[in-house]
């Protein structure tokens, strides 16, 4: 019986200690500041965070689970939107608001995590350092803890930094793909002939061989772009904005043939793991392009490549494949809208 006293006194005397620790040496709350920096114009940054269904898609806390549900609230953008979270597998879950707005300037946001009636402040400050380069700021104000609770207090902004820091890569990828969408629809010309540089890419698709009589070849490329597509935005969960244009790569000579094979995909921002051995990843490296967009049908397109196959002849440069974006999803019966791009080389 005295035995256990005297561990009875030494846990009280623990926890008292503890608690005295608590009490004189960590903040009830923590307040910090953190700014990051993005190659992208204020307005395109600003609206990956004053809209929640664009918000949840990037930003790690988020994005990074695969059993967490979110719901959206009325009016689902700028001051007043809301979600509610929940995740069974982590047992996460609370509500997040917008509650102020300063349009391309601030907003601040309440987050309540778990069963706690206090929120955790997060002002967000916007500075366009440049028309292409956007300074983010985060003032975080951490709710008031007890004396038992503190602790938590020792990691809370480190753990916020490294959120961000990944949330930083989620939303350059994001916005990496939007801006080169929007930049592709800003360039086009019709028919006109153009060189350009090509970024590398990574590519997830599947190969493919088909007849190329009659029109065969495209009602095989609408079926190929419906299985990729859904395999990507279904089973691999992505939406419009984390992906490009839909490609298909072939050799520039092989719509003269009975039988084509062509590579059709998706470009995605990085290499992932993919289950399914159907699809696999093509690594494209920087080429310099000779490129026209064509829209019209799609055997129309033939005169196009003929085009660009007689200008590299004509600059005697050697030539490679002939890569098809897609600016619209393929449709069978209807008109094609494409980028047409070789590769050139000497």
């Amino acid at each position: 019986m005295r035995f256990f006293k005297i561990i009875a006194v030494i846990v009280v005397l623990l926890v008292g200690a503890y608690a005295a620790s608590m009490y004189y040496f960590v903040d009830e709350s923590k307040r910090f500041t953190i700014e990051k920096e993005v190659d992208y114009p204020l307005e395109k940054v600003f609206n990956q965070f004053n809209n929640l269904q664009n918000f949840t898609r990037w930003n790690n806390f988020f994005s990074s689970s695969k059993t967490i549900t979110i719901d959206y609230y009325s009016p689902y953008e700028g001051q007043g939107s809301a979600i509610s979270y929940d995740d069974p597998k982590s047992k996460d879950g609370g509500e997040m608001f917008i509650r102020y707005e300063n349009p391309n300037k601030t907003l601040r946001y309440q987050l309540f995590e778990d069963e706690d009636e206090n929120p955790t402040l997060i002002d967000v400050k916007f500075t366009a350092v440049s028309p292409e380069k956007t300074k983010i700021t985060w003032y975080v104000h951490t709710p008031k803890l007890s004396v038992l609770s503190r602790a938590q207090n020792f990691w809370t902004e480190d753990k916020f930094a490294d959120n961000i820091e990944k949330s930083m890569l989620n939303l350059k990828n994001v916005l990496g793909n939007k801006v080169e969408k929007d930049n592709q629809l800003a360039a086009i010309k019709y028919d006109s002939l153009m060189v350009e540089k090509e970024e590398e890419k990574m590519i997830l698709g599947i190969n493919v061989s088909t007849s190329n009589k009659k029109d065969a070849l495209y009602k095989n490329i609408v079926m190929n772009y419906n299985k990729v597509n859904n395999f990507v935005t279904m089973d691999l969960g992505k939406k419009n904005d984390e992906v490009g244009y839909p490609v298909l790569i072939t050799d520039a000579d092989n719509f003269k043939d009975n039988e084509v094979s062509y590579f059709f995909g998706i470009p995605l921002s990085k290499k992932i793991g993919v289950a399914d051995n159907n699809f696999n990843f093509r690594s494209v490296s920087p080429t310099e392009n000779y490129v026209m967009y064509y829209k019209g049908s799609y055997p129309g397109r033939i005169k196009a490549i003929q085009q660009l196959i007689q200008k590299a002849k004509k600059d005697e440069m050697r030539y490679g494949d002939v890569y098809q974006t897609f600016i619209e999803p393929p449709v069978d019966g209807k008109d094609v809208n494409l980028k047409l791009s070789l590769s050139v080389y000497r």
